[in-house]
């Protein structure tokens, strides 16, 4: 295999497994909550310089030799089927190795000031380095196996981090709910692996490495089931496991409720690590999609749809977190939509300007949260911009840079995901990408004026929050502001030598004037709207349509009614009633017992103390023998 061996690579993984160990078993009884939440930062910061070491010592290396390796064992043997426990990082493995483990820092850091006093303090900061570890080994891995074990690790701890708070039944609810919707994408994406792995054992690949997957794709092409190719099918089931992760329609219905969580998980879950994952499994196996391209239509529509259903749902939502929790669901559609189009470095790098914007303004949220006493009604709130300052100016930063204001980091990737969509996925496409970016500047605008600029509402004084919480966002801010501008050109030739540049055509000039036309009138229109008449005239003028988007669509409704209660009735009716109670209860269990003591019960009779009848049974036994016998 080609690649240099490479031993620190252990070391990124290590650190939060490490600070995973030590808070989950010591805990506070040996730890105490303060070295407990240093312990778990530190991991998270030395995970970062390993990674950062690493990555200065992948830029020393010639372009086309940037592929690191670390072994650590053969993990499975069978026959000639191999699978080494194997770590690369190459450059695409180094962007999201530097964005989870300098963004999940900040977020540690910040915890050890929300999450102060906690009762589950500890327990906390176990939970937050071991998800790191798991997506560190999703982005780390040097196959697909290795990946799955981060992508099914990841998914374990959202379950554990989003019901945190377990003894609430809502929360412990909502933990199960991302769970078990995620075990459905992750069922289709292990049949994608066991087919593609199945395809390629057939042609005497043994491999399955990304090397070689990558040299080996084309054998796919001679196969097909029932008139799809192998490849669109596996890349479909992929994909599909994708929208779990990702949170893409169907499976997009867990990651509002991850609201559940402590604000810092969701901001961990929808910046930096989980919802990544499928955006990052199509980027690293973008040479299967590219025999794929029905597939890839597939990713652009879908990419699409829920980037503009989830804005309009934004556009109503009273929860402070829920308006950001379905902009996560909208801007990850935006990412999909670039990898549909093809554009897959304007998707990674759309990936990494959100993971700035995005978790700046979850701990602004929980900023605000934090200062009125877990208060999320923006309907309550108003005011904060005197009483909370640097939340007020941090938050601010946020805003401008999702709402597409030029300069800011949003502004670049988002222009440049609506300049490739243009070219490759069509004008329809690009005009939806273009109404979505409206609605995105629209419900972000919303949310800041009702919570910082509009007449206070009704909440006693809140308070600023610590240095603990507002200097990891103010470090958030920064890259908002200025982290697109730095990676708008050395981003992409990073991870693609052979790029060239776009050049700034009319036609390109023309359509982000366009986009930025469309962020602007998002912004005008919320400051209009927010005011007291126009928000009560246009709730009064369409009060069906408002009820329907404030009810998100009904689609979680629909879900009970069309799969949860079925499969209840059929657990129940069926699968206990009859298989359980009746089959395995009934016949085995019970009707066994009942069938010994009934035999015991007639070989009692016979037991009635008599020698003689004991002897005469004893003959016709020998008698039979020896008849049986002769």
């Amino acid at each position: 295999m080609e690649g240099n061996y490479y031993p620190l690579l252990k070391w990124i993984l290590a650190a939060p497994l490490a600070g995973f160990l030590l808070n989950g078993l010591l805990g506070k009884k040996f730890l105490g909550e303060k070295a407990g939440g240093i312990a778990g930062s530190l991991a998270i910061l030395v995970s970062f310089l390993f990674a950062a070491l690493s990555f200065s010592d992948l830029l020393n290396l010639p372009p086309e030799h940037r592929l690191l390796r670390d072994t650590l064992f053969n993990w499975i043997s069978a026959g000639t089927f191999t699978v080494d426990a194997a770590f690369r990082f190459d450059p695409l493995s180094a962007v999201m190795a530097l964005i989870v483990t300098g963004v999940s820092f900040l977020i540690h850091v910040y915890s050890t000031g929300y999450m102060k006093a906690d009762a589950g303090y500890n327990r906390y900061f176990a939970y937050l380095n071991l998800f790191v570890f798991f997506m560190l080994t999703l982005v780390l891995a040097d196959n697909p196996l290795v990946m799955f074990v981060g992508w099914e690790g990841v998914g374990l701890c959202s379950y554990l981090l989003i019901g945190f708070w377990y003894e609430d039944p809502e929360k412990a609810a909502a933990g199960k709910k991302a769970f078990i919707t995620n075990r459905v994408g992750d069922a289709g994406f292990l049949l994608g692996l066991m087919l593609l792995s199945a395809l390629l054992a057939a042609n005497n690949v043994v491999g399955l490495d990304f090397e070689t997957l990558k040299a080996s794709a084309s054998l796919l092409t001679g196969y097909s089931f029932f008139g799809v190719g192998a490849a669109t099918l596996i890349c479909l089931l992929l994909f599909f496991g994708a929208t779990g992760k990702s949170a893409q329609f169907p499976l997009y219905v867990w990651l509002p409720d991850a609201m559940a969580g402590p604000t810092p998980v969701s901001a961990l879950i929808h910046a930096a690590t989980m919802v990544t994952a499928g955006v990052y499994m199509l980027a690293r196996l973008s040479f299967l999609y590219e025999l794929a391209p029905r597939a890839l239509e597939v990713v652009l529509l879908v990419g699409c749809f829920t980037a503009f259903f989830a804005a309009v749902i934004g556009l109503v939502q009273k929860d402070i977190k829920k308006v950001l929790a379905y902009s996560t669901v909208s801007q990850l559609g935006y990412m999909f939509m670039a990898a549909g189009a093809g554009a897959y470095a304007a998707s990674v790098f759309h990936l990494a300007t959100h993971a700035f914007f995005k978790a700046l303004l979850f701990l602004g949220a929980g900023s605000v949260i934090h200062g009125m006493s877990g208060e999320q009604d923006l309907s309550k709130m108003g005011g904060l911009k005197k009483e909370m300052p640097f939340t007020f100016l941090l938050v601010a930063a946020g805003w401008l840079a999702i709402a597409g204001v030029p300069g800011l980091s949003g502004f670049y990737s988002k222009d440049l995901i609506l300049e490739k969509v243009f070219e490759h996925g069509g004008r329809f496409v690009w005009a939806i990408g273009v109404l979505t970016a409206g609605l995105t500047a629209f419900y972000t605008t919303r949310l800041f004026v009702l919570a910082f600029l509009r007449t206070k509402r009704g909440h006693g004084h809140a308070h600023e929050s610590p240095l603990s919480m507002t200097l990891p966002m103010a470090a958030l801010a920064l890259l908002a502001v200025g982290g697109g501008f730095f990676l708008k050109e050395r981003l992409f030739i990073f991870l693609d030598p052979a790029f060239v540049a776009p050049e700034h055509t009319h036609e390109a000039a023309r359509l982000m004037m366009i986009s930025v036309a469309a962020g602007v009138a998002g912004i005008a229109t919320a400051f209009f709207l927010t005011l007291p008449g126009p928000a009560a005239a246009m709730k009064a003028a369409l009060p069906r349509a408002h009820a329907l988007v404030f009810n998100k669509f009904y689609v979680d409704e629909l879900y009970g009614l069309l799969i949860i209660k079925p499969l209840r009735y059929a657990a129940d009716k069926v699968l206990f009633a009859l298989v359980d109670a009746g089959l395995i209860d009934g016949l085995l269990v019970n009707g066994t017992a009942k069938a010994s003591y009934s035999a015991g019960k007639a070989l009692a009779r016979v037991q009635g103390g008599r020698l003689d009848m004991y002897a005469l049974v004893f003959a016709l036994g020998v008698a039979a023998m020896l008849f049986w016998i002769i």
